[in-house]
Formats: structure tokens, sequence, C-alpha cells
């Protein structure tokens, strides 16, 4: 008997290890370049948002490598908009985790670019260094016998409950060739309408500055990923309210702005009767009754819409919990 116990608990636990754990969510901010922005300008022409770039090519790499959950560029962008994110918020690791703490994540991503074109030790361009039209690297500029493109860019995860710093990660990345321009090799690099850059394009990413931000975003998605264990799980408290039930379709007055997601399953209850606290007359508790569960199929910000199966009849003011 002895045995078959010893070896029940192994395979348990064997089992146990196998089962896949949920990943982390978290959700990766557009990246600070004011250092560079100047550089960025001469290269391209006019001043693009590279941060932006960079951090969607981070999202890419992440979701890929399949470490964590990644927090939709929608939902983000959103959220910023509404909670007015300036651009210099962007690297400051409390603003942003106290900002970001409502999308239910387990961590946020924070990054900077401190260097972004020319390895430009003793080097001038054109005879008359970086300024000015013939002194510019990038489109009308002046080739370069042998032109190298480095880039360098710095990542943290921050704790959303305490902007704590969980882990950082360095990338640095370099190209070099001959007889080109920092855009050189890459044909047309831009997204063709908006004027703006698409970093994630084929043709963006065989320019040597290109390749160069690649191996920099690579190098550090690679360090953060090695960093998961070490971000605690958020647990995302759901409470709304039913907004419309029809038939077994409900809709709710939470979504993607509370933390709720696609395949979630809450509780279905209705409050019975209120417990006050005799001292001060407030609601301490509620008495409810369970009707069944609703899983999400379609989230919005503020809203989102599930099916229900259960044994009771809901109505619109029904709670929804998790």
């Amino acid at each position: 008997m002895r045995r078959i116990s010893i070896a029940l608990i192994l395979s348990v636990s064997f089992l146990a290890a196998l089962s896949p754990q949920p990943k982390k969510r978290v959700a990766i901010l557009t990246f600070d370049y004011a250092t560079v922005q100047s550089n960025v300008a001469a290269i391209f022409g006019s001043n693009q948002d590279i941060g932006k770039g960079i951090a969607d090519l981070l999202v890419d790499r992440f979701v890929n490598g399949g470490v964590y959950s990644v927090i939709e560029r929608k939902a983000l962008d959103a959220i910023m908009k509404e909670q007015n994110f300036s651009n210099s918020d962007r690297a400051d690791a409390n603003t942003a985790a106290k900002l970001v703490r409502i999308l239910g994540v387990d961590a946020i991503v924070i990054g900077s670019i401190t260097q972004f074109g020319r390895d430009d030790k003793g080097t001038k361009v054109g005879g008359g260094g970086f300024g000015g039209i013939t002194g510019r690297y990038g489109i009308g500029g002046v080739g370069h016998k042998e032109a190298k493109a480095v880039v360098n860019i710095t990542a943290r995860i921050i704790n959303v409950e305490t902007g704590e710093i969980l882990a950082s990660a360095t990338g640095q990345g370099a190209s070099e060739r001959s007889g080109t321009t920092l855009l050189g090799g890459g044909g047309n690099y831009g997204n063709g309408g908006g004027g703006g850059i698409d970093m994630s394009s084929s043709n963006f990413g065989q320019t040597i500055i290109g390749e160069a931000v690649n191996q920099a975003v690579t190098s550090v998605a690679r360090q953060l990923e090695t960093s998961a264990s070490a971000l605690p799980t958020h647990i995302v408290h759901i409470d709304g309210l039913v907004a419309d039930a029809s038939g077994d379709t409900l809709i709710l007055n939470v979504g993607a702005k509370s933390g709720l997601k696609v395949g979630d399953r809450l509780e279905v209850s209705r409050p019975i009767r209120p417990i006050k606290d005799p001292a001060t007359g407030k609601v301490i508790r509620m008495i409810e009754s369970k009707l069944g569960e609703v899983t999400i199929t379609e989230v919005e910000q503020s809203s989102s819409v599930g099916k229900y199966s259960g044994s009771g009849q809901v109505k619109v003011g029904d709670a929804v919990k998790n």
C-alpha cells in the first residue's frame, strides 16, 4: 500500500510539473527616444517615432517567443490617450506602472533608445560633420565609403503594483557595409502612406540601420524572457453588471479596461439582501444567489459580450465577477 501511495504522489507531482503554467501578461510601452531625436531626423529626413516602432518589434518577439502574453496595441493606445500619457512619461517607472495597472497586466516593459545612427568616432560625412543638407547621413545625404550603423536600447520590466524594477536588459546591434548610407540596401523603407516608417517591414530590415535595430531588439527580448519567473502574478478583480440579456447572449458593462479578455469565465449572480454595519449603516456584504456562468467571446474597452450557461434566468442589473 505504501509503495502505491508513493508512486501515486510521484505521478501527481510529475504531471503537475508537466502541466503548462499560465503566461505572465505584460504591456509594452512606446520606448523613449528623446536623446537620439536629432539623429532620427537626420537619417530619415524628418522626425519619426522610432520608439513606437521598436516597441512593436519587441511585441512581435514576445509573441513569437511564447513566454509572455502581450496586451494588444489598440487597448494600450486607448488607455494612453484617455489618460493623457505624454511622451515624457514613457521612461518613468512609477507613472507608467500606475497608469497601466487598470489593464490587469502582471508587469509592464518600458525602455529607452540611447544610440541610433552612425558610429561616428572621428568620422565626418561630406567634410561637414552632421549639420546641413550635405551633412545628412540619410536620404539625400552623402554616401560613406564605410557606413556603420549602431543601435543601443535599454528595457526594464516594472512591477505595476509597486513600480519596482524586476529585470533590466541592454541590447546593442551593429551593421557595416561599404559604399552605402545607413539606409542603403533596403529600397523603400517606409509605409508609403502617412509618412511614417514601418520598422517591421522587410525593406527596412534590409537596411543597415534596420539590421542593427533588429539585432538590438532580439537581444533585449531574449534577456527579458529569461526573467519571466521573477514576475508576480497579478490577479484581476472583475466586478460588473449585466447591461443586456438576450437568450444566452449577455452584454456586460466591463471590458478590456478592467482587464477582461476573450475566454475569461465569470460568475453571474443576483443580489438578494445587503448586510449593513450596525455601527455605521454602511453595506459590508451582499448576500447573492448564483445563477450561472458567462464565457467572454468579445471584448471592447468598456463592454464585453459573453455566452451564458446556467439554470437561472438572467436580467439586466445582475452581477458578474470572477
